[in-house]
């Protein structure tokens, strides 16, 4: 027999049955179990093992640590173009803001830019009998909010201009940024700075922190932000809260794609 043809046979099954794994994972878009994959490609389990960790070694698809199930990683997204939804941000971001919450004793929340506009994908609530509400689903004003600024802040050019156009906008409160120079000299800050500051901007007695987040084109994609009430979020916490914050935002760009210093100008 030849040895060449057989081998070929192999190779050429093997990469059947991987692509067949991703098309499941990718087709189901959130986290999938090794019996579900087996049952739904109708290969042996062990089989499907073997490939599912070939698979996450080479990138192509994440295993989640604390469920050990598996989900499309940012190589393959990379690889077909295709962007997350906020729904799949959401999923992938919970362990980062559930740690933001841990260390900061505050609420947390991790929210997606989509379509123009932000909205709430994740949020972590504090033990602490007095919190900040938080709704999954719900929109946040650009302008007014630490997750909308910190945004703003990286948004290409073009696109960071076109918003600001539509200065002046909706004031929240006495202090809400709505004019387009004030919101310009924010900007700057928030460049130099790495974070975005809500000093009661959005809801008076709320101050929140965020950074931006960054796919795997060095893009925005979201921002992560630690918020309470300004007793607790002192202007001295919101100074401590940025190593952590910033930590965790920089694990959650890798975790997306992003490489340092790649394209977020």
């Amino acid at each position: 027999m030849d040895q060449s043809r057989t081998d070929g046979s192999a190779t050429h099954q093997s990469l059947g049955r991987g692509l067949r794994i991703l098309e499941a994972v990718s087709a189901r878009g959130g986290v999938s179990s090794l019996v579900d994959i087996s049952r739904r490609t109708g290969l042996h389990r062990s089989t499907t093992h073997h490939l599912l960790q070939a698979l996450v070694g080479m990138g192509y698809l994440h295993q989640d640590p604390s469920s050990r199930g598996y989900e499309p990683a940012a190589r393959l997204f990379r690889l077909t173009g295709r962007t997350w939804t906020p729904e799949q941000l959401g999923e992938i971001a919970q362990p980062y803001v559930a740690e933001l919450t841990r260390r900061s004793e505050e609420g947390s929340s991790l929210a997606a830019y989509h379509d123009g506009g932000i909205t709430i994908v994740a949020k972590r609530d504090p033990d602490s009998p007095v919190r900040v509400v938080q709704d999954l689903g719900t929109r946040r004003a650009i302008h007014a909010t630490a997750v909308g600024k910190a945004i703003l802040a990286w948004l290409p050019a073009p696109e960071q201009a076109g918003y600001l156009k539509g200065a002046p906008f909706e004031r929240f409160t006495p202090r809400t940024l709505i004019e387009r120079a004030a919101l310009e000299a924010d900007i700057k800050r928030i460049r130099a700075t790495g974070c975005a500051i809500d000093d009661e901007e959005h809801i008076e007695g709320i101050r929140c922190v965020a950074a931006p987040v960054f796919g795997y084109s060095g893009h925005v994609v979201a921002s992560l932000c630690a918020l309470g009430p300004k007793s607790r979020m002192t202007r001295r916490k919101l100074r401590d809260l940025r190593a952590p914050l910033f930590a965790l935002a920089h694990a959650l760009s890798e975790r997306l794609g992003w490489e340092p210093g790649e394209g977020v100008d």
